[in-house]
């Protein structure tokens, strides 16, 4: 949560309002949303063994919560993801109680998993935990099939580079006082 002596105060109040005033259209909703299904389950193919355990767990909805943001998931019986038709009731609803999105992205610069209220079923529970846990998306395989193994390795070497600097930069900044010897928290 940013702090009235944070630079990122401003931004916070400023995103905050806007995301309770404004509100996209449906259909645009459901076309991110739809697209974010797509993602994972492109993902979700390439670890067999999260396919497994979500086969397991077919017709099953989870429901994810962000601020203004809410997504309903329901597991299919090929082990993927897919929208959960209107009216679902959500077997595990998983919220996440930080509002700030600059916290959220500080928190996962810091390799933190973000805080997350979670109602209903726990083994169903500990079942996305593990999929959170285990389930990695391979970028630079993906860009290798694009432009080829040895640039890809380049590009993924030089981001690692810099999601590192950027670690420690944020742990640094966690750690020292920050301006006025108020520490940023």
């Amino acid at each position: 949560m940013a702090t009235p002596s944070s630079p990122f105060a401003f931004l916070n109040d400023l995103v905050s309002r806007i995301g309770t005033r404004l509100q996209p259209p449906p259909w645009a909703v459901h076309e991110v949303q739809h697209r974010a299904v797509l993602f994972l389950n492109h993902v979700l193919q390439q670890e067999p063994e999260a396919q497994q355990r979500l086969v397991r767990q077919k017709g099953r909805v989870v429901q994810f919560e962000w601020s203004f943001v809410t997504m309903r998931l329901i597991a299919t019986p090929a082990g993927l993801l897919d929208l959960a038709p209107e009216g679902a009731v959500p077997e595990l609803t998983l919220t996440v109680t930080d509002t700030s999105p600059f916290d959220l992205a500080r928190a996962t610069l810091r390799g933190d998993k973000p805080a997350v209220r979670i109602v209903g079923d726990v083994q169903l529970a500990a079942e996305v935990n593990w999929l959170v846990d285990h389930v990695r998306w391979d970028v630079e395989d993906d860009l290798a099939r694009v432009i080829g193994d040895v640039p890809a390795h380049t590009l993924g070497n030089a981001a690692r580079r810099v999601v590192a600097a950027l670690r420690q930069f944020v742990g640094d900044r966690t750690r020292k006082p920050g301006i006025g010897g108020a520490g940023v928290e």
